[in-house]
Order: C-alpha cells, then sequence, then structure tokens
C-alpha cells in the first residue's frame, strides 16, 4: 500500500468517527424524500439496523450524538447486517476492517438503496 492510500484511510476514519449523526441525519432525509421515499421509511431502515425505535432515534439527533456515539449506544445492530455487501463510497462493505466505519457504511448503503427504489423487504434483507 502506498503512503497516500494509507494517509487517505485514516484521515477518512478520523472524519468518520468524529462526524456529528444529526448533521447527516438531515441529508439521508433529504436525499430518500429527493428520490421519492419517505423519513418514514428511512427511519424504519435505521430501526432495523440499530434497534433504536423513534423515541431513542431523537434522542441521539438531540444529543447531537458523533457516529461513534451513535452505534455504541445503538441497542442492538442487526445479525443479518452482514448481509449488506456491495460498493459505497467507492469501498467495498465486506473488506472493510474497522467495525465503526463497517456500520457506517451499512447505513449508508441502505441509504442508498431506498434512495435507489429498491423494495423496503430487499433492503432489510427479508
Amino acid at each position: 500500500m502506498t503512503f497516500f492510500y494509507l494517509y487517505f484511510m485514516n484521515t477518512n476514519t478520523e472524519r468518520i468517527y468524529k462526524m456529528s449523526f444529526a448533521r447527516v441525519y438531515p441529508l439521508y432525509v433529504q436525499k430518500v424524500e429527493k428520490k421519492g421515499r419517505s423519513k418514514a421509511e428511512l427511519d424504519s431502515i435505521i430501526y432495523w439496523l440499530t434497534g433504536y425505535d423513534a423515541q431513542a432515534l431523537q434522542g441521539q439527533i438531540d444529543e447531537k450524538n458523533t457516529f461513534e456515539a451513535f452505534f455504541d449506544q445503538a441497542p442492538q445492530m442487526n445479525p443479518n447486517a452482514s448481509k449488506i455487501t456491495g460498493v459505497i463510497c467507492g469501498y467495498r462493505i465486506e473488506d472493510i476492517e474497522d467495525e465503526l466505519v463497517k456500520k457506517v457504511r451499512y447505513l449508508d448503503k441502505l441509504v442508498d438503496e431506498l434512495a435507489k427504489g429498491r423494495p423496503m423487504e430487499k433492503i432489510l434483507r427479508s
């Protein structure tokens, strides 16, 4: 691996750890609504992935938690999350070693699938 690649990965990972879920969530909402999907559907995939309910999710947003805190405090990651595969942001999800980064990319992938019109049953790996 080149120095540039290692530097980029470390910088990108640090940014993900410090990124505020509360700041990204409205962007997720905007992305899916622009494509004709609903905030309720977005929330459903977040509940499915993390085990949060509506009140707990709103609490995470109100507290302006980072992605690190958001996933650390998640009631229970869905055991089927490992079925989320593919490429997101130029990285193959299955190859990501950092657990937090992998969880963030799982969420990104689900949001992308929702925005692309994929049926909820398939998004939720039913």
